[in-house]
């Protein structure tokens, strides 16, 4: 793997004409494994779209590969109603190499049906998605992006409402993709995960804390200014185009 680097420059993030990140500067490093945490509102979510290349970049620059980038989003933002087979969900890993005409190879398809015996749901194929538990839905998460194969992965949430023995099997899979030379971003909430599996850190308050060796980031100090920043938050504040005028 030889992972582009994604460099910040004084960015700035709208959400609903409101601020969700100010003044960001700062680069994830090729092959760095990086959890993101922050109060609750604190712009994670929409950094990590944004380096997906799903939100606009208000202002400031964003550098980031155009393609090779793979993003996990938080399991309550997708619909698991829709009626569609476990093997067919993780054969959509391949969508950038096979695009909206080509049709999926055998050699492919074998490719999905091993990325689900990867993650423990061997026997998974036909399964409807709606059927699954979270963990198991999670689980089929991972399988897609183990499909896309790409040299970023962006992890929203990554193990959150799944029980123990997932979560494990699942940071197994996150380290083992740090190994192979991949940049990992993880949006988390628990400090003591991040402390115990992630070198690198961004605290982010919707403006920048800290950045950097997590045992450095993870400070009381800069928690309790993390803390501090969130409740100064004005939810009436004027919208950016009008704070840049």
């Amino acid at each position: 793997m030889n992972p582009a680097p994604i460099r910040l420059r004084d960015l700035t993030l709208v959400h609903d004409r409101r601020p969700a990140v100010h003044h960001l500067s700062g680069a994830f490093e090729p092959g760095s494994l990086t959890a993101i945490v922050g109060p609750n509102g604190a712009g994670k979510t929409t950094l990590l779209r944004a380096v997906a290349g799903l939100h606009r970049v208000d202002h400031g620059r964003l550098e980031r590969p155009a393609r090779g980038v793979a993003l996990l989003p938080q399991m309550s933002a997708l619909d698991r109603t829709f009626p569609i087979g476990c093997l067919d969900v993780v054969t959509l890993g391949h969508w950038s190499r096979v695009g909206a005409f080509r049709g999926v190879t055998p050699e492919q398809r074998d490719r999905a049906a091993a990325a689900l015996a990867a993650v423990g749901l061997s026997g998974f194929e036909r399964r409807p998605v709606g059927s699954l538990s979270a963990g198991q839905f999670q689980r089929l998460l991972f399988a897609r992006l183990l499909v896309q194969d790409a040299p970023i992965m962006l992890l929203d949430e990554p193990f959150n409402a799944v029980d123990a023995r997932t979560a494990a099997d699942l940071l197994r899979l996150v380290r083992d993709w740090h190994g192979e030379g991949r940049t990992v971003v993880a949006v988390l909430h628990d400090v003591d995960l991040v402390r115990d599996a992630f070198p690198d850190c961004l605290l982010l308050a919707r403006e920048p804390v800290a950045w950097g060796p997590t045992a450095q980031v993870l400070t009381s100090e800069n928690r309790l200014r993390a803390r501090m920043m969130a409740e100064r938050w004005d939810g009436d504040a004027e919208d950016c185009s009008r704070q840049a005028a």
